[in-house]
């Protein structure tokens, strides 16, 4: 039977993982929809029109069970981790208490938008969607700002979460890549309706917005990647030596990807170096220094193993993200070139399908560097997760409980979606 601390931190990771979706989703579908409801207006094209209605209803539909793991969350922290929220309940409750109030004015403006298609002028109407789109990635900015300081704690007062020097990057890295992810997902679903036959304006406008969403998210995501990087070398130098299984301090040191991790004989057995890399991306400077885990208490690493390979797998997704985004852009241009609009490659439409979770694989490997890379530590240097977790033997329980809610709201999530995706499809073939 689990005992309560590795049952407690099981259940978080479930319910984090299964929320981490609808995040990246709430942050960036209704951003889609007001781009399709844009080139509407600008273009009367009424595929657009069908585009927007369509992921407005997948927008309303995620944020409800959004709204319903979310709300499973906050029940946890207090119930599974009651020395933490006594710590720290006074100084992460004002960020949590602004996210409340953007999830209200998205819920208010979710509302406005699904029932004001034909009660409000379509400026007014496009521009509920524009709220929603804000609202929505104001909640989760104002989220990482509470999860920033356990990253790196600067004060116990409440606006003490926005003066952490890894609130901004966080939040920057997490927006991005949540713009990667579903628009990369978006092309995917019109990408398998290509291959499956389909062949109509809905279809490849939808693919062409979500692809040109990705792209541009996935190129600044470089930017950010290098961003956050020198701010946790700067603020948690033990994550970032687990980031990269860097055992012992050097200069000149290079970046190492895959590789079998030995903690135990501070190893890495079978990695492939990019000379000076390491250093680079830290200092900017081929011969800088870069501190590693000897300078770290045994007792005080993270899980290296797990670390590095979560590390590695974002890494890896993104760079085959954008990739495929360069070779679908590169065929369009292409075809630009000569004036024509021709199908994709069927190679290139199998290579969106398949790429298509990808930008959510990355996402959940990032927060896994991200919560992973700050253990032993709840709170950064304050406060131990052994410490933080209840004492109470009824965890396994809830636990199990959980696992079966969360089962049951994404078969449920599944099936729904399915019959809006078909509807929505249904709708464009007959406008």
């Amino acid at each position: 039977m689990l005992d309560p601390l590795t049952a407690a931190r099981a259940q978080m990771e479930v319910s984090l993982g299964f929320h981490m979706i609808f995040s990246a989703v709430g942050i960036a579908l209704p951003a889609l929809m007001c781009v399709a409801e844009g080139l509407h207006l600008r273009t009367g094209h009424a595929e657009y029109m069908n585009l927007a209605r369509t992921w407005a209803k997948a927008t309303s539909l995620l944020f409800a069970v959004g709204a319903v793991s979310g709300t499973a969350l906050s029940f946890e922290l207090g119930l599974l981790w009651p020395r933490f929220m006594e710590m720290a309940g006074a100084t992460i409750g004002g960020a949590f208490a602004l996210e409340g109030y953007a999830f209200f004015l998205e819920a208010i403006f979710i509302g406005l938008y699904l029932y004001g298609w034909d009660r409000l002028s379509p400026r007014a109407h496009a521009a509920a969607g524009v709220v929603v789109a804000i609202s929505g990635t104001a909640s989760g900015v104002l989220v990482c700002a509470a999860n920033a300081w356990m990253q790196a704690p600067r004060g116990f007062d409440p606006g003490a979460p926005f003066r952490s020097p890894m609130w901004l990057p966080m939040a920057t890295h997490t927006v991005i890549a949540s713009f990667v992810a579903v628009g990369f997902a978006v092309g995917g679903v019109y990408a398998a309706a290509m291959l499956r036959g389909r062949r109509d304006a809905y279809v490849r406008r939808g693919m062409t917005i979500g692809l040109a969403v990705a792209a541009i998210a996935a190129v600044a995501q470089l930017a950010s990647g290098d961003v956050s990087a020198r701010a946790v070398a700067e603020n948690q130098p033990a994550k970032l030596a687990a980031m990269e299984a860097h055992f012992h301090s050097a200069r000149a040191v290079p970046l190492l990807v895959g590789g079998l991790v030995d903690a135990d004989r501070d190893e890495v057995r079978f990695a492939v170096p990019l000379p000076s890399g390491l250093s680079l991306l830290v200092a900017h400077d081929p011969r800088a220094e870069v501190g590693g885990l000897d300078r770290v208490p045994r007792g005080d690493r993270p899980p290296v193993g797990l670390v590095h390979a979560a590390f590695d797998l974002m890494v890896g997704c993104g760079m085959a993200l954008l990739g495929v985004a360069a070779w679908f852009w590169i065929a369009r241009l292409g075809d630009a070139r000569r004036r024509e609009e021709r199908d994709p490659p069927r190679l290139l439409l199998r290579a969106l399908v398949l790429s298509s979770p990808l930008g959510f694989v990355a996402i959940e490997a990032g927060w896994i560097v991200a919560e992973a890379g700050r253990q032993p530590w709840t709170v950064d240097h304050l406060l131990r997760t052994r410490d933080a977790v209840t004492p109470a033997q009824g965890v396994p329980a809830t636990f199990a409980a959980f696992v079966v809610l969360y089962l049951a709201l994404g078969a449920a999530l599944v099936v729904l979606l399915r019959r809006l995706a078909a509807r929505g499809s249904a709708g464009a073939r007959g406008a």
